[in-house]
């Protein structure tokens, strides 16, 4: 179930350029602001921004994050700046925020419910400040979520990493996006990294959190779109299409518009 991506790297950069730049002229903004966690989505989505010569922020929001995940992020940066004049950092040290409001409301007797309640904290915290950003600098919020994480398994925060103006890698597969990086130079570290949320303050990775690897789920994605049903696999196939469709299933609320309770016109 491996994925090897058929994009034309240098077209599809070309074109995401472009759209982003059309984008924020039309809405009269300065550039862009991305959350930079340390993984190939946001190096990606913020060089980019960069790339429209437009002001793109770079803005590291560490919630007791991984040293590793720390690290990587800077590189890029330190990278990014190098490379591009108009990028700009700034740092938000969130940590002393998710824990006072841990002391404010009651904690569950679920652990489970619990921890993945303070996991989407976090990253609501993360999106409350890029918005702050963008208000003070006029920017607009950039998206980092893929095709896999945005439209199959609906694997973000809603109304955290969820929360953005727009999105401009939301249209590729994870392999796309590792193909993209390849042609952008991003860092080796990051390009290498298994991918993670960083959302639990511990090592696990997206696919502990998934049971399945990118790869797979863009294998079943696919197979999805052609309509396939479980029946027709076996072994490890079998286990992760049906994985893909009980995700896809569950995190609907997150990938649909929300429903609102239309009045009759008769009770008008």
């Amino acid at each position: 179930m491996s994925k090897k991506s058929t994009i034309q790297v240098e077209k599809v950069n070309e074109h995401i350029v472009n759209w982003l730049k059309t984008y924020a002229d039309n809405a009269k903004v300065s550039g862009f602001v991305v959350g930079i966690s340390g993984g190939v989505d946001s190096a990606v989505t913020s060089t980019l921004c960069a790339q429209t010569g437009l002001t793109t922020l770079c803005v590291e929001m560490p919630i007791h994050q991984a040293k590793n995940q720390v690290s990587r992020g800077r590189e890029h940066i330190d990278q990014l700046q190098k490379r591009f004049p108009n990028v700009n950092r700034a740092e938000a040290n969130l940590t002393p925020i998710y824990e006072s409001f841990k002391t404010e409301v009651p904690k569950s007797d679920n652990d489970a419910k619990y921890n993945l309640s303070l996991a989407n904290t976090r990253a609501r915290l993360r999106m409350t400040t890029l918005y702050y950003f963008a208000g003070i600098h006029d920017l607009l919020v950039a998206g980092t979520g893929n095709k896999v994480e945005d439209f199959g398994v609906g694997f973000y925060t809603k109304y955290g990493d969820g929360g953005v103006d727009l999105s401009p890698i939301a249209d590729l597969m994870k392999s796309d996006v590792y193909a993209l990086g390849q042609y952008l130079v991003i860092p080796d570290s990051i390009q290498k990294a298994a991918p993670t949320d960083g959302l639990f303050g511990d090592n696990r990775t997206d696919e502990d959190q998934l049971g399945a690897s990118y790869d797979e789920l863009e294998w079943a994605m696919l197979e999805d779109e052609k309509d396939s049903t479980s029946d027709i696999f076996f072994g490890r196939e079998k286990e992760v299409f049906e994985i893909y469709k009980r995700l896809n299933f569950v995190n609907k609320h997150k990938m649909e518009s929300i429903p609102v309770c239309e009045i009759p016109n008769s009770f008008r």
